[in-house]
């Protein structure tokens, strides 16, 4: 796995928004944070454009991330946010430079497409806070200072409470995963995840409960649940339900597709669409501990 090197202050970072559009009112402030820190920061040309639900047509978005990736002066690419529309333009990017001149990416939600085709190149991301989740009541976030700490150094460590559902235990493995719906959406493509080995991270935002479970029965019919390492599963909010309603919560529907835990699992993990939205690395070596407390720690050598 290639890991791009470490930000120091007046590295450049440059901000695309490859999805869903942008509010000014929202990204500003984290972007005046990073210059206030020393960074030099270039905003996407087409960042603040609207095309219907997009941040601009797909060419423009894409036009935009091909810039960032191709600069040899960029040390990190800091999606705007996510929403819909990363998987409009993997088909459009050439992502050959990053081999060359890799940089980190940073992002979650509708940003696990990228995730997902760096793990397949073999170049670790970051599954982390994007501009809008810097600051709140203008003071930084604890999911800020996380990533920061992951963007200049490295280190990466979740301890956390236990949970009832939980699956006692401790592995080691790659981390890979992300948000599930796209991880689904991936499904049968190229950029399929692999999770073998594997500890996989899973979270998702306002899925109806009968749609996450089809994602889930999809992953373990198709064999990606058999062999994991360890799972982790962070915040499934503001999840829906019908008028009939479906009779399980999220954790369960996810606990019962696993079939009685034959690996290590841990609900409930700060990671995702909540506001303590910790920094991991997708595509590092993490440590799992899940006893009466819980750590997720990355395995530096």
């Amino acid at each position: 796995m290639i890991y791009p090197e470490y930000l120091q202050k007046g590295d450049r970072i440059r901000i695309v928004a490859p999805a869903g559009k942008v509010s000014k009112d929202k990204l500003l402030p984290g972007i005046e944070l990073l210059q206030d820190m020393g960074y030099e920061v270039i905003v996407g040309k087409h960042v603040f454009n609207r095309h219907f639900q997009y941040a601009g047509t797909d060419e423009q978005r894409a036009t935009d991330f091909q810039e960032a990736i191709n600069d040899t002066q960029t040390k990190a690419i800091i999606c705007a946010r996510g929403g819909y529309g990363s998987v409009r333009i993997i088909s459009k990017l050439d992502f050959s430079s990053l081999l060359k001149s890799p940089k980190w990416l940073v992002g979650f939600s509708d940003i696990t497409v990228f995730h997902s085709v760096l793990n397949k190149l073999g170049l670790a991301s970051i599954h982390g806070a994007m501009p809008a989740f810097f600051l709140e009541n203008k003071k930084p976030t604890k999911s800020f200072h996380s990533l920061m700490e992951v963007l200049t150094s490295g280190n990466s460590e979740l301890n956390f409470e236990s949970h009832p559902l939980n699956c006692k235990g401790s592995c080691s493995g790659e981390l890979v995963g992300g948000n599930l719906s796209l991880l689904y959406s991936l499904q049968g493509t190229p950029w399929q995840l692999d999770t073998k080995g594997k500890i996989l991270l899973i979270e998702d935002l306002s899925e109806y409960l009968y749609h996450l479970d089809r994602m889930m029965q999809n992953f373990k019919l198709s064999g990606q649940l058999n062999d994991l390492a360890g799972l982790v599963v962070g915040g499934f909010t503001e999840m829906q339900d019908n008028e009939s309603p479906y009779g399980k919560t999220a954790y369960e529907i996810i606990y019962e597709a696993i079939e009685g835990c034959h690996f290590p699992v841990c609900f409930d993990i700060p990671s995702g669409h909540i506001p303590k939205n910790l920094s991991l690395i997708l595509g590092a070596n993490y440590q799992l501990q899940v006893a009466e407390t819980c750590s997720l720690k990355r395995i530096q050598k």
